[in-house]
């Protein structure tokens, strides 16, 4: 078990080690949008805390933590009125696992198509999306250490043109016996690089226009390159500092390596009274440059109507600099 975990945890450093800081070089930066507020509103410090539905994508070995089954719903007013939703389900198969699905959807809205000849426009709208498809399987390997993982599709379109690719996300969970230290790692969009195709890459072109009298109505096809998905490799730790009865408070710390930003932290706490309402708040983006990102706060509301039957609600609030504010509305259901 403990070479399983050697062997794992080497694969995400040498693959971070490797990894170069590219600023806005990858495709689907969407990917990077944080899921879930309470997520959010702890500062993205979710990697070992990660301990329902939306483990599917901050921790996936996180949902083999789960005691039942759960469904997760989230909407978000991005900035730019771009609206950005969330659906995932996991379902624990007991000591076979645990299975999930899950689907984000990040939608643009529509714009009217304008040309020279026609500037008012030319009745014709285009819009822009972006899309995740997801399966996910996690279990625990012993009662304190559980491995996780996801298999997607991305698909980002614009017009009559999209890009697609297929990318996995792999992670860890350990629980130690230190005071309920929790330790997390994860590696997230490892996969083919995004190229765009479709019929609005095909163009009239003049193969010589100083030679008259030749074909100058060649149809061609644009040629696009490749770029890769924004792969980060996170390390988290986690502790209940206060676990009592009807108190807890959780502080978490993640560090962050992606391939195209520098290394930054994301900090954040939860503190829970009788497991009915929650107060969180975080900080994220810290030691990184030019970074918009910053404070995060939230609030939650959870109620039992059995054992493994309930339902939360959670708001958190994000600050986004020249970009104004951001809010976040998720529902969950456990089963």
């Amino acid at each position: 078990m403990k070479k399983l975990a050697i062997l794992i945890l080497t694969l995400f450093l040498s693959t971070a080690a490797h990894s170069q800081s590219k600023v806005g070089s990858t495709a689907a930066p969407f990917l990077n949008i944080g899921i879930g507020s309470r997520a959010v509103a702890m500062g993205g410090a979710f990697t070992a805390t990660a301990n329902d539905v939306t483990a599917l994508y901050w921790n996936p070995a996180g949902i083999a933590r789960m005691e039942s089954s759960g469904a997760y719903f989230s909407h978000t007013k991005w900035f730019a009125d771009i609206n950005f939703n969330y659906a995932g389900a996991a379902l624990n198969m007991g000591g076979m696992g645990t299975v999930g699905a899950f689907v984000t959807y990040l939608d643009y809205g529509e714009t009217e198509v304008t040309t020279l000849r026609e500037p008012d426009g030319t009745g014709e709208k285009y819009g822009a999306k972006d899309m995740v498809l997801g399966l996910s399987y996690a279990m625990n390997l012993t009662d304190r250490f559980s491995i996780g993982g996801n298999v997607k599709y991305i698909n980002q379109s614009i017009w009559n043109s999209s890009a697609s690719a297929f990318a996995i996300d792999l992670g860890v969970l350990f629980h130690s016996e230190i005071y309920g230290l929790r330790i997390g790692a994860s590696i997230t969009n490892f996969g083919s690089d995004m190229t765009m195709d479709g019929k609005d890459l095909f163009v009239l072109y003049d193969i010589d226009p100083n030679i008259f009298g030749n074909n100058d109505q060649i149809l061609a096809k644009l040629k696009t390159e490749g770029y890769p998905l924004p792969l980060t490799f996170k390390v988290g730790v986690a502790m209940d500092v206060v676990n009592l009865a009807e108190h807890r408070l959780t502080i978490g710390v993640d560090a962050l390596h992606p391939n195209d930003n520098s290394e930054s932290l994301n900090i954040g706490g939860e503190y829970v009274f009788n497991n009915l309402i929650a107060l969180r708040a975080g900080y994220k983006s810290l030691f990184l440059d030019n970074a918009q990102e910053g404070l995060t706060l939230g609030v939650g509301i959870n109620y039992d109507f059995a054992p493994n039957l309930g339902i939360s609600f959670d708001y958190a609030f994000q600050e986004f600099g020249i970009l104004k504010n951001t809010q976040y509305f998720s529902v969950g259901i456990r089963f």
